[in-house]
């Protein structure tokens, strides 16, 4: 059997550690099969990392993740911190984790799957066939930019203030990443900013253009972000793969994951160069749903598959998981997120069950 590699878990919140099971239980069948161990440690971020440590993101956690080959998140958040000072709520926690690791780059896929086609919202003519991966540079932008806070002005009235920033070295790396997984693809790249009204977008855009001599097998196009968030609604299988900044990925990111049918598919990836890549589900915690066995753990399968081909170069394990959740979709099993007339309700629980089931029929 080959050296295990190091994986951390942070189950997190809600729903979190029930569709953390299924994925850790479908990565060790995988393992059985294709010789691959796998040393699984968690560790603690998020509400259950306040309930513990009084903090979102305790040093240890830190640490941990940066001395494994691979993170896996399910998810953080619960209304019940909503009210704690910022510092203090699990989502300060989630960029805090991003942040440590440098992790710059977060890739999206948002692909429809022919099973769940009529769940989208959009009529089928519109979204079949549409398969796009968008890039959201993470670690910079709005997000984390400075100056930033409440601020009481000369006459005592409350300002809010947020700084949307990029180096052009920050702009390089994310491009580079784009360019490349473009090449991967189809190799289209539409680079998406404001850059008729923000300075901060005609650099992104005058960076991105220059970067694209360097890749001149890449078709790169511009549009600026209220466009593109119209034609993604609009015409989405123009797309192939999108590149932009923090806070307009945030927002293009999750409406193209409902192109799909529903978010509780769809996985993400964000890497760095110098620590292990982080890997989650796009949805968040649903708390409302937590313990009751409701819970879609597909989307945190796939993420373990991503993990598997981005973060560990074990594409043939990742293969079998992606068939593995064709096959269960195929055969007509669904959570109560996307089900529809004809086919087989199943709880969490039972949905890891067929996947490992499905994976005995996988070669």
């Amino acid at each position: 059997m080959t050296q295990p590699y190091k994986i951390t878990l942070l189950p997190g919140d809600g729903i979190g550690p029930e569709i953390m099971a299924v994925a850790v239980e479908v990565m060790q069948v995988v393992g059985k099969q294709l010789d691959l161990s796998f040393e699984f440690q968690e560790a603690l971020l998020g509400g259950a990392a306040i309930e513990a440590t009084g903090e979102p993101l305790p040093a240890a956690t830190v640490e941990t993740c940066k001395q494994s080959d691979a993170v896996l998140l399910a998810a953080i958040g619960d209304f019940k911190y909503d009210t704690l000072p910022r510092h203090l709520r699990p989502e300060t926690g989630l960029l805090g984790i991003r942040a440590a690791l440098g992790l710059f780059a977060n890739l999206r896929p948002a692909k429809i799957l022919p099973q769940l086609i009529d769940a989208s919202s959009l009529k089928r003519e519109v979204v079949e066939g549409v398969d796009i991966m968008v890039v959201r540079e993470l670690t910079g932008g709005i997000y984390f930019g400075q100056p930033r806070g409440v601020f009481a002005t000369e006459s005592g009235e409350k300002r809010g203030v947020n700084t949307m920033a990029y180096a052009e070295s920050e702009i390089d790396r994310i491009g580079r990443v784009a360019f490349e997984a473009a090449r991967k693809r189809n190799k289209k790249l539409c680079s998406v900013d404001k850059a008729n009204v923000l300075e901060v977008s005609q650099l992104w855009r005058d960076r991105i253009t220059a970067l694209s001599a360097d890749y001149p097998d890449v078709e790169l196009s511009h549009m600026y972000v209220d466009n593109a968030a119209m034609q993604l609604v609009r015409n989405p299988r123009q797309f192939d793969t999108i590149v932009t900044g923090n806070l307009f990925g945030d927002i293009l990111s999750d409406e193209a994951a409902m192109l799909t049918g529903s978010i509780g598919m769809l996985p993400s990836a964000s890497l760095g160069v110098a620590n292990p890549g982080l890997f989650e589900p796009v949805h968040g915690s649903a708390p409302d749903i937590a313990g009751q066995d409701k819970a879609n753990p597909l989307a945190q399968v796939l993420s373990a598959a991503m993990m598997l081909r981005y973060g560990l170069d074990q594409p043939i394990a990742a293969d079998r998981i992606e068939q593995a959740v064709m096959k269960v979709l195929d055969q007509g099993d669904r959570t109560g997120d996307i089900m529809s007339e004809g086919m087989t309700m199943l709880g969490c629980k039972a949905m890891g069950k067929a996947l490992v089931n499905a994976l005995a029929d996988v070669t």
